[in-house]
C-alpha cells in the first residue's frame, strides 16, 4: 500500500516535471514569449528540485531505518505528517517494523536470561573447552568448583592434578568416566561427561563435572553400617550366652576352690581352671564392650545443625586436651582465619570428633622432641569450611591412610577402631568428609571438610 502510494506520488511529480519541461521548450520556440519562457523554466527548476527533495528524503529515511535496524537502535521514530499523503503510512510501517524487531529482540534476550539463569542454577559444574584450548566456566557451580583458581586455559587444570587435566583433555564425547580432582591435597571424585558441538565453524566441547564424593561417602558408609549391624547382631547372639556361662562358671570354680581349701590335692588344677575361666569371662566382657562401642556407628542420630563458632569449638577442645594431658600446655596452637568463621553443625557431635583427632595427635607425638599440634579453621580454595588437626609426629603411611577410617581397623594395641570410623560417619552425616595426609612439615594432618 505504502509502495503504491509512493509510486503514484512519484509518477505525478515526474509527469509535472515532464509537462513543465515540454511547456518550457515549446515556449522557447515561440518568438516574443521570453517572459513566459523564463517563468516556465523557473517552474521546471522548482518541479525538478521538489522531485529531487522527494526522492532524497525517502532515501534518507530508508537509510536511517536500515541504520537503526543494523545497530539495534529501536528508539528511532518516523513521522511525515508535514510532507504529504502516503509518507505517514511509510513512517508507520517503519515504526511498526522497528517495534516488531524490538519485541523479538526483547523476547530473545528474556529467553537468553532465563537460559543463563537455568544454567547457573544447575548444581553440576559446566565448562566449555574451545578449539584453541581456552576454557570458559559456564555456571556458578563451575566457579565454585574451581574457587579462586585462575582457569582460562586447558593447562590451568593441571593445578588440580595432572590426571584431571589429562582426563579433560582426552575425554571422548558421549563417554562418562570417574576422575580425581585434587584441591590442596584433598581428593574429590568427579563424574566427567563430554559432548561436542560446532559453533560458527568452531568445534567446542561441553564438559560436565559432577561431584559424587558425598554420594560415594554415603554409599560406603551405608555399606559399612549394614556390615557392622549384621556382625554385631551375630556376635551378640553368640557371645551373650558365652559371657553368661563364663560368669557362672567363674563363680562355680571360685566356690569349688574355696571349698577344696589350699591344701587340697587338686587345688593347683582348680587354680589353673579358675584362671582359664576368668580369662574367658574377661575376654567375653571385652568383646561385649567392643560390640557395644560399634553400635555407635550404626545408631548415629541425625545431626541437629546450628550456627557454631569455629574458634569456640577449637578453644574448647584445646582446653579439654590440656586438662586430659597436663603436659600438652603450650604445644597446641589454635588459629582460625577469618576469626569470625562460623558453620552449621551439631556441636555435640563435632567436638568429640575433633577431640579424638587431637587425642590421637598427642599420642602420636608423645615421644617426639618439641612436639607441636596445630588446630586450624579456614576456608579452602573452593570456599568450603575446613578444620585441620596437624602434628609433627611420625606421620601416616599411604597403606595405613587407605584403611584408617575403616571400622575395626586400628594401629593401637588397645584400640577399638571406632574413633576414626565414627568421625567419618559424623562428617558424612554433615554432608562433608574427613581425610588424612602427610603434613608438609612432617607428621600427619587430618582435615574435616564441610
Amino acid at each position: 500500500m505504502v509502495y503504491r502510494r509512493f509510486s503514484l506520488l512519484l509518477a505525478i511529480r515526474l509527469i509535472i516535471v515532464g509537462v513543465a519541461v515540454a511547456g518550457a521548450l515549446w515556449l522557447l520556440l515561440q518568438p516574443g514569449l521570453h517572459s513566459a519562457t523564463l517563468i516556465a523554466f523557473v517552474i521546471v527548476a522548482i518541479a525538478a528540485a521538489e522531485l529531487w527533495w522527494f526522492i532524497n528524503r525517502t532515501n534518507r529515511e530508508v537509510a536511517r531505518f536500515l541504520d537503526a535496524a543494523r545497530h539495534a537502535d529501536y528508539s528511532q521514530r518516523f513521522g511525515y505528517t508535514n510532507i504529504g499523503t502516503g509518507f505517514g503510512e511509510l513512517a508507520a510501517a517503519f515504526t511498526d517494523i522497528l517495534n516488531r524487531m524490538y519485541d523479538k529482540h526483547a523476547s530473545i534476550e528474556t529467553e537468553v536470561r532465563q537460559l543463563n539463569a537455568l544454567i547457573d542454577h544447575i548444581p553440576i559444574p559446566l565448562m566449555t573447552v574451545h578449539g584453541d584450548n581456552s576454557v570458559t566456566l559456564q555456571n556458578n557451580a563451575a566457579r565454585r568448583l574451581f574457587g579462586a583458581a585462575h582457569v582460562t586455559q586447558l593447562n590451568d587444570l593441571r593445578q588440580f592434578g595432572d590426571g584431571f587435566h589429562d582426563a579433560v583433555a582426552s575425554a571422548v564425547p558421549g563417554n562418562r568416566e570417574l576422575v580425581t580432582f585434587d584441591v590442596e591435597g584433598v581428593e574429590y571424585k568427579l563424574a566427567l561427561a563430554t559432548s561436542e558441538n560446532i559453533v560458527s565453524g568452531e568445534s567446542r566441547r561441553l564438559v560436565s563435572l559432577q561431584d559424587i564424593q558425598s554420594e560415594l561417602n554415603i554409599t560406603q558408609a551405608e555399606a559399612w553400617q549394614d556390615l557392622v549391624r549384621v556382625l554385631t547382631h551375630e556376635i551378640m547372639n553368640s557371645i551373650t550366652p558365652v559371657t553368661s556361662l563364663a560368669a557362672t562358671a567363674s563363680d562355680v570354680v571360685d566356690d569349688v576352690v574355696h571349698k577344696a581349701g589350699p591344701g587340697s590335692a587338686i587345688s593347683e588344677d582348680l587354680a589353673d581352671l579358675r584362671d582359664a575361666v576368668h580369662t574367658v569371662a574377661r575376654r567375653s566382657d571385652s568383646l561385649m564392650q567392643f560390640v557395644h562401642s560399634y553400635r555407635q556407628i550404626t545408631r548415629l542420630a541425625p545431626p541437629e545443625k546450628k550456627r557454631v563458632h569455629v574458634m569456640d569449638v577449637l578453644k574448647t577442645v584445646s582446653r579439654l586436651a590440656e586438662a586430659e594431658w597436663p603436659d600438652s600446655e603450650s604445644i597446641i596452637d589454635v588459629h582460625v582465619d577469618p576469626v569470625a568463621l562460623d558453620l552449621y553443625a551439631d556441636r555435640d557431635l563435632l567436638e568429640p570428633v575433633v577431640m579424638n583427632l587431637v587425642r590421637n595427635a598427642l599420642q602420636a607425638t608423645q615421644d617426639v622432641e618439641n612436639r607441636h599440634i596445630d588446630l586450624r579453621g579456614r576456608l579452602n580454595r573452593r570456599g568450603n569450611i575446613v578444620i585441620e588437626v596437624a602434628d609433627n609426629g611420625p606421620g601416616v603411611s599411604d597403606d595405613i591412610a587407605k584403611k584408617v577410617f575403616v571400622p575395626f581397623f586400628t594401629t593401637k594395641e588397645d584400640g577399638s577402631g571406632v574413633g576414626l570410623a565414627l568421625a567419618r560417619q559424623v562428617m558424612t552425616a554433615h554432608g562433608g568428609f574427613v581425610r588424612v595426609a602427610q603434613n608438609k612439615g612432617g607428621g600427619a594432618i587430618f582435615t574435616l571438610t564441610f
